[in-house]
């Protein structure tokens, strides 16, 4: 049974509604996540031609998923910041009011640039929702009853990621594709009324101050840097004068952007806490894994759904065993790294990771779909095992006080990561199969020939349109997406194997007794 709390900590009002205070910010929470999660299996549908979708390119598909991500990190710690400013209850209202309103304007977009802007709107309104959920809960919850809390709150991640494919696939084999977006809707305003009854404001008395400038040179960098990627895959041609002047111009602003953070007297980005190895090979590892993880989802959609015909609700279950592994291990990894330390921990999950892209890149149209089943769950397997160790280490890494910056650092070096993924893997795959079904498509005319080139969504969209003629262009479709698969996955192999080597060189092994348990509520923090 729960003590009373002093009146002077938390008014007793608060107090005897914390549970349900606890329920509505994870209603909000769950919205935030399962968007990404519920959009994966609808890049399909999205990529067909209208009706059915936007007949959206496999770049705009990368930037539908891109524009959400960047934006989304680079106004995550500004974010914190004005909650700590201007109230977190206030924040968090317009936050998810923002993301609803770019969920409903992005259900009816008409063109695949409306669904790109909408999508940045609603990453505008999850950037303010993120932050403040977790800090009113630390305002409402006495020190004792946080951690519980907190374990809840981030179990809330885990079932969104979980139910997130199922939800989209149910919907698309209903509705129209906006749908995946529309859903939101009900659910933001269900939100928002049950917001404004129950959850109390609170405010920082002595708030950090805002850095627009680190904030702007961020963003600006990696769209750069990220649109440079995008666009040479598109073009299967790096060489390309305009692509290498976006990637160039790119780094030459995340490095002003460095620079400026480096000198500012309150930056955005701490880059001093980068000067600790184990730090930095902790973030490394996460920014790696879901290099790798983004890119293999993003091309196992297609694997699925175009070349095994799937549809959407089939794709979302069969992606289950994947979120079911990291439910099922991530709380349970502690163990393994208080037996074996963090380092073996880590960079055995990495090594599986990498194992199970390399499996990745012998399959076949017609390979067995419980051996998909068995990868997919060892692929949550070892992402369980390499997001709690590295937690624990960057919790370890920076004094007690920074933990609020180490958790924003690792969400944001996770978004930047997944975002980097889809951009680089996404361009592989794009040029992989334009190289691979350019030679049989000479008999098109020129300006079908370039659209049936870019993705194998597009080479089927012309094949339908042709009719009976177009059926000779399906197998060649399939080959060469299969081929490009392939080259994408041993890709994200190479980038596994250097995040093991980086963690095996430099993350810390076995730690002293002890030591572990006072670590455990930081952990659950840092671990979304």
């Amino acid at each position: 049974m729960t003590s009373p709390v002093p009146a002077s900590r938390i008014p007793e009002a608060v107090h005897r509604r914390r549970w349900a205070i606890l329920g509505v910010l994870m209603l909000s929470l769950l919205i935030v996540v399962l968007d990404n999660s519920i959009l994966n299996v609808a890049i399909k549908t999205i990529s067909t031609p209208a009706p059915i979708g936007l007949g959206a390119t496999q770049s705009e598909i990368e930037w539908a998923i891109n524009a959400y991500t960047l934006v989304f990190a680079g106004l995550l710690f500004t974010a914190g910041l004005v909650g700590d400013r201007v109230g977190r209850k206030k924040v968090l209202l317009g936050g998810i009011a923002v993301f609803g309103i770019g969920s409903a304007l992005a259900a009816e977009s008409g063109s695949p640039g409306q669904l790109i802007a909408f999508r940045a709107l609603m990453a505008l309104g999850a950037a303010f929702v993120m932050p403040a959920t977790l800090a009113v809960l630390m305002n409402v919850f006495e020190r004792d009853e946080q951690p519980k809390a907190i374990g809840i709150w981030a179990g809330g991640v885990g079932l969104a990621i979980a139910i997130g494919p199922i939800t989209g696939g149910a919907l698309l084999d209903h509705f129209w594709w906006g749908s995946v977006f529309f859903v939101n809707v009900p659910i933001v305003i269900v939100a928002l009324v049950l917001m404004t009854w129950l959850v109390p404001d609170s405010r920082d008395p002595s708030p950090g101050r805002l850095d627009p400038i680190g904030v702007v040179l961020s963003v600006v960098g990696l769209v750069l840097l990220v649109y440079g990627i995008i666009k040479g895959g598109e073009l299967a041609d790096f060489t390309d004068a305009k692509v290498l002047a976006t990637i160039v111009a790119g780094i030459l602003v995340l490095a002003a952007f460095v620079l400026y953070e480096k000198r500012s007297d309150h930056p955005s980005l701490d880059v001093t806490y980068f000067r600790n190895k184990v730090f930095s090979a902790a973030m490394g590892a996460i920014a790696l894994v879901f290099f790798a993880l983004m890119g293999v989802t993003f091309f196992g959609v297609f694997y699925t759904q175009s070349v095994r015909g799937y549809s959407p609700l089939e794709s979302g279950v069969l992606m289950l065993p994947l979120a079911l592994a990291q439910l099922i291990f991530a709380p349970r990894a502690r163990l393994l790294v208080e037996r074996f330390g963090n380092k073996a921990t880590t960079t055995a999950g990495l090594l599986l990771i990498a194992a199970t892209l390399a499996v990745f890149a012998t399959f076949e149209a017609d390979t067995p779909i419980w051996l998909l089943e068995v990868v997919f769950f060892l692929m949550g397997t070892g992402m369980a095992h390499i997001m709690t160790p590295t937690s624990v280490v960057i919790m370890q890494a920076l004094p007690r006080e920074k933990a609020g910056s180490a958790s924003a650092l690792s969400n944001t070096f996770r978004q930047v990561g997944g975002a980097l993924g889809i951009a680089v893997l996404g361009s592989v795959l794009a040029t992989s199969y334009r190289n691979g079904i350019e030679g049989r498509l000479g008999a098109l005319p020129a300006g079908l020939r370039d659209t049936a080139g870019e993705s194998i969504e597009a080479t089927l969209g012309v094949a339908a349109r042709l009719g009976p003629q177009g059926r000779a262009l399906i197998t060649p479709a399939n080959d060469a997406f299969l081929h490009a698969m392939h080259v994408t996955a041993l890709c994200g192999t190479g980038v596994a194997l250097i995040g093991a080597v980086v963690t095996a060189l430099f993350l810390p092994g076995k730690p002293p007794a002890g030591q572990q348990g006072e670590k455990e509520a930081e952990l659950v923090a840092a671990t979304d």
